[in-house]
């Protein structure tokens, strides 16, 4: 068990060296694609609860 989680380390570690340069998707695409996924859902939530009054 003990040897499984090492050489898992091991992979781990040795593929992280390899990458050495640019990431291969640009994190500000990731960023801007989670930010309008979240303003979606917020407007989703405001359109859902707009007509509803108050208790």
């Amino acid at each position: 068990m003990l040897s499984q989680i090492s050489l898992a380390a091991l992979t781990v570690a040795s593929a992280a060296e390899e990458h050495g340069g640019e990431p291969a998707v640009n994190p500000w695409l990731i960023g801007g694609g989670v930010l309008a996924f979240l303003l979606f859902l917020l407007l989703g939530l405001v359109w859902f609860g707009g007509g509803r009054e108050h208790s």
